[in-house]
């Protein structure tokens, strides 16, 4: 758990969506491009939306991706419903997803990064190649006011 709207992982087995629905979760973001959102049993089933992204320093996170998850999750998060997003390993596409929802609800990049990096250690957003798509989409949220 991150805040009390936000939480970040490693992709949920098929199992993990019994813990999800306990939780409150209403959004799950994936990140990975070669693994498609499972299927959620429940009814209603979680909503879930698929940024395919490669976590890679030869290619950025794509900004659309970050833009369309940020707004996404604002949606979700105006009517006080829980986020998960994900990745892998929960160290890089999952946190920059996480911290760019951060900042689209009002915190700096410093602050998001700061926090994930607290509260899953795990995560590593200050890695240049996630931390720099981090600043430029806050550069970009800033930018739209």
């Amino acid at each position: 758990m991150i805040t009390d709207f936000l939480y970040i992982g490693t992709t949920p087995k098929a199992d993990d969506y019994s813990v999800l629905h306990d939780l409150g979760i209403d959004l799950v973001i994936n990140m990975r491009i070669g693994l498609p959102p499972r299927h959620d049993p429940h009814n209603p089933p979680m909503k879930s939306l698929w940024l395919p992204t490669i976590d890679s320093p030869f290619i950025p996170i794509p900004m659309r991706a970050l833009i369309k998850g940020a707004e996404g999750a604002l949606k979700v998060a105006e009517r006080q419903g829980l986020i998960y997003t994900h990745c892998s390993k929960g160290r890089h596409r999952g946190p920059a997803m996480g911290a760019c929802i951060l900042i689209a609800r009002g915190m700096t990049a410093q602050e998001a990064i700061a926090l994930i990096k607290q509260q899953r250690p795990a995560s590593d957003p200050q890695i240049w190649y996630i931390k720099s798509r981090i600043i430029k989409f806050e550069r970009y949220w800033r930018g739209r006011r």
